[in-house]
């Protein structure tokens, strides 16, 4: 997303839709990021403008993309506002951030990320600042909205709670390394990596003890060491001695 500050230095390569996001020069990373890639960010009262109402904000990710005049970026930042479910979407895009309780500055956050409807939607940490409540609420109309654009979403969690939910395919990290990646199905079913299992056996659930307290992953965030990505059943790989 060339998000990071200026200093920071990026390796490899990231393909998306055939181009090589690292080799492209500013200008056409400007016209990926935000039209056919989107992101929703972990904390909306941050993310948005305090001092600007968040209709104008979205409508300025449309005018940024499109060669529209205002009322029609205006008439687009509605109805995206209404496919997110707020309700009075007229009304309500005429506030101010702070008039807007959580789950609806993430609601907004949302509908600025697929006004234009992208492609590839990155969600990093989305229900992290909300009640159990409203993050299911979320989780489900993010779970509709994929379904009804067909669009591709890289969730971005350290809740396995919340990603054996949302997640058909999952990639554990730790100390900025792939440990352990396959379908969500077979990760949670029968995981690899220790670090994996580890998260897993924290989740908490009905049955967990409450004079207990929750589980813990043992360990320094550290390098994982040489053991190279193996596949340990179809399609699951992890870094494990054969």
């Amino acid at each position: 997303m060339r998000l990071l500050p200026p200093q920071a230095r990026t390796t490899g390569k990231i393909t998306f839709a055939g181009e090589d996001l690292l080799s492209l020069n500013d200008d056409d990373m400007r016209r990926i990021r935000g039209a056919r890639i989107s992101m929703i960010f972990q904390e909306p009262m941050t993310a948005l403008n305090p001092v600007m109402r968040v209709g104008d904000q979205v409508a300025e990710a449309v005018l940024a993309h499109h060669r529209v005049n205002k009322a029609e970026a205006w008439t687009r930042t509605v109805e995206a506002m209404r496919e997110v479910a707020i309700p009075e979407p007229e009304k309500r895009a005429r506030d101010y951030p702070h008039q807007l309780s959580g789950g609806q500055r993430q609601r907004v956050m949302i509908a600025m990320a697929l006004v234009n409807n992208p492609q590839l939607l990155i969600a990093d940490e989305p229900t992290t600042a909300l009640d159990v409540t409203i993050q299911a609420q979320i989780l489900e109309l993010l779970a509709a909205l994929r379904q009804k654009h067909r669009l591709a979403v890289l969730f971005i969690s350290h809740d396995l709670g919340v990603v054996s939910r949302v997640a058909e395919h999952v990639a554990v990290m730790y100390a900025g390394e792939i440990v352990e990646m396959g379908p969500a199905a077979g990760i949670f079913a029968a995981a690899r990596h220790s670090y994996t299992r580890g998260l897993i056996g924290a989740i908490p659930t009905l049955k967990t003890d409450r004079a207990f307290p929750l589980a813990t992953v043992e360990g320094a965030a550290r390098p994982t060491g040489a053991l190279p990505l193996r596949e340990v059943a179809p399609g699951h790989w992890a870094r494990v001695s054969p």
